[in-house]
């Protein structure tokens, strides 16, 4: 039972960390590189689609990450699992507090109605989730060397 719980929350967690670094290092890149603001509207539909997601997936890592660590208490690597959980919550915090305002607000533009400082929020989003997936890639990277 513990094995499977592991093996299913590395995987939740690993195909998550795998989007999170996608838009990061490359969705969001090259929609900065379309010709008169071109993934502006991609941001935004991205930020609708993902806005709903990405919650159900976070917390749902938490949960896996916090059972598992429960479950595992006292044995090998559960320090290793309670750590990375840790993170998750963080990830979690940092996205309520410091990108979901942000993504909100995204979420509602058009092409006809956008905010003259709208490169500047993207921008500051964009900084943020850097961090977050830094934090993510780091709660991954404990729950991988805990399963082994």
């Amino acid at each position: 039972m513990q094995d499977v719980l592991a093996v299913v929350t590395v995987v939740v967690v690993g195909v998550m960390v795998g989007v999170e670094f996608a838009v990061a290092a490359f969705v969001n890149p090259i929609l900065d590189r379309l010709p008169n603001d071109g993934g502006l509207g991609a941001r935004s539909d991205g930020a609708r689609v993902l806005g709903r997601v990405m919650p159900f997936w976070y917390i749902g890592s938490v949960v896996l990450g916090a059972v598992w660590a429960a479950v595992a208490w006292g044995g090998e690597g559960a320090s290793l699992v309670a750590a990375g959980t840790m993170l998750l919550v963080l990830s979690v915090v940092m996205s309520i507090l410091l990108l979901v305002p942000i993504n909100s607000r995204v979420a509602t533009w058009s092409a006809e109605g956008v905010p003259t400082d709208w490169k500047q929020q993207v921008g500051r989003w964009d900084r943020f989730h850097h961090v977050r997936v830094g934090v993510i890639v780091l709660a991954f990277a404990l729950f991988v060397v805990a399963l082994v």
